[in-house]
């Protein structure tokens, strides 16, 4: 009798919104998942669903002036420690991004463990830039290879998924080496359904000023502008 493989080997899904024009930079847009998990990630995945619509909102900004969207599948929900799936995924998006778009820059955006994974993902030598968008973070996780990455966080108030303290926490230690910003969305939980347009419009201005494309949207401009201790705790 035929007997199935416990696990199938699969391959991150990497899907490509190209650039108006020459590719100057390209923003990797990482989805969330869960601790523990191997069933595999379809495409129809609300984690993944959420992020493919962000990664479209950044596209329409962004993609008249040369910047490409990278959307990664990974091929499992979970973290897995001490495996790491989806940070193995992500890397393996970064080494096909460098040999695709040798010497271009990159900016990572991503939610809940997507976040953590782009964290992580920030001490490839392409990174410039991270986003990390109600993202899964704690005590242990080091912040060393944020230094000279310009760093941006957003999280929910009432989010009782992951916690924003402890990103305030993570934002907190980062500073110590490089450009952080930290905001608080009022009132939003961690799937970003209540106030949509808040999260789309920072993910933008995020983007545009990863890059230096297009029309300054203000927000991250005038967090630059507080004094350094307000810089974490930014109301939206």
């Amino acid at each position: 009798m035929h007997t199935w493989p416990r696990e199938v080997i699969r391959r991150p899904g990497l899907s490509v919104l190209p650039a108006r024009g020459p590719t100057r930079g390209v923003v990797m847009v990482l989805h969330g998942g869960a601790q523990h998990g191997v069933r595999e990630v379809r495409p129809w995945s609300p984690p993944f669903l959420r992020m493919a619509h962000l990664a479209g909102v950044v596209w329409r900004a962004v993609a008249g002036q040369g910047i490409e969207v990278w959307l990664l599948r990974n091929r499992v929900r979970g973290w897995n420690a001490p495996r790491l799936d989806p940070v193995h995924d992500g890397r393996m998006a970064m080494a096909r991004l460098r040999a695709l778009r040798p010497g271009v820059p990159v900016a990572l955006v991503g939610h809940s463990m997507g976040g953590r994974v782009a964290f992580r993902l920030a001490d490839d030598p392409a990174v410039t830039a991270v986003c990390g968008l109600a993202p899964w973070t704690t005590e242990k996780d080091w912040t060393g290879q944020l230094e000279s990455v310009r760093t941006v966080l957003v999280h929910g108030s009432e989010d009782s998924v992951t916690s924003p303290e402890s990103s305030y926490a993570f934002a907190e230690r980062a500073c110590a080496g490089s450009e952080v910003l930290r905001f608080l969305v009022v009132g939003e939980e961690h799937r970003m359904l209540r106030r949509p347009g808040v999260w789309s419009h920072v993910v933008r201005a995020f983007a545009r000023d990863a890059f230096a494309v297009g029309h300054p949207d203000g927000v991250l401009e005038r967090a630059r502008s507080y004094p350094a201790a307000r810089r974490l705790e930014i109301a939206l």
